[in-house]
């Protein structure tokens, strides 16, 4: 008989950011229904307990909780928001429970109750700088939604533009549920001060109504790019392709990373996905599990204090290539990539790093080197 080991899960099927974290839920249901075929044979069984938090911070605080003390759940996989993670954040410490936080944040963190697998600033927008800076001029104007990561990641790029003699022309903020006209006027202004790009910090649907209002302005990709680090392959299945086309994008995974030779031995797991645009937190959410059972089987137990040492140093397969956890952040080696948007609804990988970056999630160094 398996000894099941009750998971919980926290991912929104409602609100604002729900079409990325359905995108995440997705994954780690597919990536349980393997696992659960590697640890069966050791004699586990994976049961997950799942709640929709409703993109509201407050309920994720309230549904980890929950899951702990009604759910006897150890470890929990999810969040998406900055905002989210930091509600869940004291609940996870103070149960002495792990979070699996699968998406890029803005650093500036460590727990030794979360592990990190999706990029830190070093890992993404260092890269995106210096491409943005070199290839379009170095003047820009920076919008994001209304929380923590916009307004963090914001900081790191205006001391980039600075350090590389730049401008920076303004910065504009919106809420989650922003719509079409909240961003009239933001464009407006964007076409008026004529940046040489965009820095782009907004999420969830609202992603969609700026580069459709940027293409109704008549702002054109080959003279005002877009430069996110937020939009992916989930926010551009929400735009009409005219408006998605050309702009620019920094993330460890793409898609289009699966249709490359050296991805073959995932080639079956594009094969299984239907209808969900497969984007870099949806490949987060899938390894974390990967890695959460091989240390499972390892350890025999799924206590986090037996757990913990054992994920530290880890490396697992990823669509994205071999990651690691790093032994003293808890954050995972992942592979800087730019990709420029196609009418597709795909990206086109036009840099990527040959190896995975080591995570620095204080910017100690703000090098490009290692790339």
């Amino acid at each position: 008989m398996k000894r099941e080991i009750p998971i919980g899960v926290l991912f929104s099927e409602t609100g604002p950011t729900a079409v990325i974290e359905r995108t995440q839920l997705h994954a780690t249901c597919l990536a349980i229904e393997r696992a659960n075929r590697e640890v069966g044979r050791a004699g586990f069984q994976l049961v997950p307990h799942h709640f929709n938090p409703q993109s509201d911070p407050r309920l994720f605080a309230a549904l980890g909780e929950k899951l702990i003390l009604e759910h006897a759940v150890n470890v929990i996989f999810g969040c998406y928001t900055s905002s989210s993670r930091k509600a869940v954040l004291p609940v996870i410490e103070k149960y002495n429970r792990l979070l699996f936080y699968p998406t890029l944040y803005e650093g500036f963190e460590f727990s030794p109750n979360v592990v990190y697998t999706g990029a830190c600033p070093n890992q993404n927008i260092i890269l995106l700088a210096e491409f943005m800076f070199s290839t379009f001029g170095k003047s820009c104007y920076l919008v994001g939604s209304d929380y923590v990561y916009p307004y963090e990641s914001n900081r790191v790029m205006k001391d980039l533009v600075h350090g590389f003699g730049g401008q920076v022309l303004n910065e504009r903020y919106v809420p989650l549920d922003a719509g079409p006209a909240d961003f009239r006027p933001i464009v407006a202004e964007i076409r008026s001060c004529a940046p040489d790009f965009v820095f782009s910090t907004v999420v969830g649907e609202a992603t969609r109504d700026l580069y459709e209002a940027c293409e109704d302005a008549g702002l054109s990709p080959e003279t005002t790019p877009i430069a996110s680090l937020t939009t992916t392959e989930a926010e551009l299945a929400l735009m009409r392709p005219s408006a998605r086309a050309g702009h620019f994008t920094s993330a460890p995974f793409f898609a289009t990373v699966l249709a490359d030779p050296r991805s073959a031995q995932w080639a079956d797991l594009r094969a299984q996905v239907t209808g969900v645009p497969l984007n870099q937190c949806w490949e987060a959410a899938y390894f974390q599990i990967l890695l959460f059972a091989s240390a499972l089987v390892d350890v025999g137990s799924d206590s986090p204090m037996k757990l913990m040492p054992s994920l530290r140093g880890r490396e697992c397969a990823a669509p994205q290539g071999l990651i690691r956890i790093d032994p003293d952040n808890n954050h995972a080696w992942v592979y800087p990539r730019i990709g420029r948007s196609m009418a597709d609804g795909n990206f086109e990988i036009i840099r990527e790093s040959k190896r995975p970056v080591r995570p620095d999630p204080y910017l100690v160094s703000y090098a490009i080197s290692a790339l």
